[in-house]
């Protein structure tokens, strides 16, 4: 189970925190300061760090350069500050997402679980997916296609990454927004059809007929091997 390590000066949301983790299966240890953050980091090694950036005895900004000085682990910001140069000077120092208060629970969770998928290396025999029409390796970040590599852009990358991640499982239309493009897009359908038309022009054999990115009319997406 991913291991979270929660960063927060504020007892009531702390414990709210922990209980919605818990409850859904992860290890949770709590910090309500920097100092404590950075010991907690180093001793249990989390997957993934939710963190305050106003802590009582250090900016958060200089908890993320501490991890950062020894550790990718991924760090979701969870803040109160909603200036954008705030924002601009967390994601420099090394965090990679951004939450404001007040927050969605979902919204969180989604993001967790993209942080913790994302960080996560494949299993040997999972880091090559392979199809009768192509090939995907999860760790070189590379596709193959008739003996040749396919070129993807970085948003087409990060929707094939999700989907072959949960190959057989149905990924809502929403859950994919939120996680390429975040959560202010999540009525932007009209993306994903032009991604995904793309993708299948890419890699499946007959585009008009996928056999591979099926499409759940209404609902979402699921990837077939």
């Amino acid at each position: 189970m991913p291991r979270v390590l929660v960063v927060d000066d504020e007892p009531q949301l702390v414990r709210a925190l922990a209980i919605n983790l818990r409850a859904r299966k992860y290890h949770v240890d709590t910090a309500h300061d920097g100092a404590g953050a950075l010991q907690l980091a180093a001793d249990r090694h989390p997957d993934v760090v939710v963190l305050d950036l106003g802590l009582p005895d250090m900016d958060g900004a200089d908890v993320i350069k501490g991890l950062r000085g020894w550790t990718r682990v991924p760090i979701i910001v969870l803040s109160a500050r909603h200036a954008s140069d705030e924002k601009v000077d967390a994601l420099d120092a090394g965090a990679d997402d951004y939450v404001t208060k007040p927050f969605g629970m979902d919204e969180l969770l989604a993001r967790l679980r993209a942080a913790v998928r994302r960080s996560t290396p494949a299993d040997t025999e999972d880091a090559v997916i392979e199809t009768e029409a192509f090939t995907v390796d999860l760790a070189a970040k590379k596709v193959h296609r008739d003996g040749a590599d396919v070129r993807l852009t970085p948003t087409e990358w990060h929707i094939l990454e999700i989907l072959v991640r949960n190959s057989g499982r149905l990924i809502g239309q929403k859950q994919l927004l939120r996680e390429v493009w975040g959560p202010t897009y999540e009525t932007e359908t009209n993306y994903l059809r032009v991604y995904m038309a793309q993708l299948r022009r890419k890699l499946e054999a007959d585009p008009a007929h996928p056999r591979h990115f099926i499409t759940e009319p209404g609902m979402g997406y699921r990837f077939e091997s």
